[in-house]
């Protein structure tokens, strides 16, 4: 026996996937209702908050090496800026803008790391937040991702290898740089030799220059810095004496570029951990947090 039954078509799905949405990082079209972006991973709410609100928020990345501390350094910067304070003030865009601060404050809170970025764009944190200023009047739109030191490198020396971070560079209005200052102190070259890829690499995607030099604002941050006074004591003195290839290339090409020293902890020890020596936070001091963020969202 046949019974028959009414099923109704929903055609009008068939007409939204037939209007592609654009990334908001990499232009790339999607499916109006895909998570992410199929072409970079960017996660699509982005786009869908910029084009509901009308608004075309600013960029800002939070680049170094792996383990110089981007993810610690984002987590507390949010954490402390979302509490009421004189200087400013941002408010998280969509509960993904919350991760980030949660995690990194829950590490530290049981004395540990957060866990290292992973390299997969599609696992990396985003924040879009709204940044303001007790001296302007409107607040600032921003999107800030916590992008993975390797993933980063990568990209640099082979460019258009991760579609999010060629597209989020080329577009971003300004950068903080985390250089490690335990490993400069330990005499590491290779902070230096990093910084100076990527310098040349931002020089080189910057479109607008004014008398040869790229107009995008940088703020250097020697990271870890709480077992350095010299660092904290005056910045400026010690990129120029301890990473004088860094101060030379950053001179000769941009414009706008403040240094800065900043630490999260007051003190470290270490423990070992399946043979691995990993480092263990005693306590949350942290310094030279805000300052850099507030510098760079004023020249940008």
């Amino acid at each position: 026996m046949v019974r028959k039954a009414l099923v109704a078509m929903e055609s009008y799905r068939l007409a939204q996937y037939a209007v592609p949405i654009s990334c908001y990082i990499c232009g790339g079209d999607n499916n109006y209702d895909v998570e992410l972006c199929r072409h970079c991973s960017a996660p699509m709410a982005l786009s869908h908050q910029a084009n509901s609100q009308g608004i075309e928020p600013g960029m800002i990345a939070v680049l170094g090496t792996a383990a110089a501390g981007k993810t610690v350094y984002l987590g507390m910067l949010l954490d402390m800026l979302t509490r009421r304070n004189n200087r400013v003030q941002v408010l998280a865009r969509g509960a993904f803008s919350i991760t980030l601060q949660q995690r990194t404050m829950a590490a530290l809170a049981a004395s540990a790391f957060p866990e290292k970025t992973p390299n997969e764009p599609d696992r990396w944190n985003w924040v879009h937040c709204q940044a303001k200023l007790p001296s302007q009047k409107r607040p600032i739109e921003l999107i800030m991702p916590d992008m993975a030191g390797e993933a980063i490198l990568e990209e640099v020396d082979h460019p258009h290898s991760y579609p999010a971070i060629h597209s989020f560079l080329k577009k971003c209005a300004g950068v903080l740089l985390l250089i490690d200052t335990e490993r400069i102190e330990d005499g590491s070259q290779e902070q230096n030799y990093f910084m100076m890829k990527l310098i040349t690499y931002l020089s080189e995607q910057s479109q607008k220059k004014r008398r040869g030099k790229c107009v995008r604002p940088m703020a250097i941050v020697f990271s870890k810095a709480d077992q350095c006074d010299p660092c904290f004591a005056n910045p400026d003195r010690y990129a120029r004496d301890r990473t004088p290839n860094l101060w030379q290339q950053i001179g000769e090409r941009f414009e706008t570029v403040g240094f800065f020293a900043s630490s999260v902890t007051g003190a470290c020890t270490q423990k070992m951990d399946h043979g691995l020596r990993v480092n263990v936070p005693l306590r949350i001091e942290p310094r030279g947090i805000v300052e850099p963020f507030e510098w760079l969202i004023r020249k940008v």
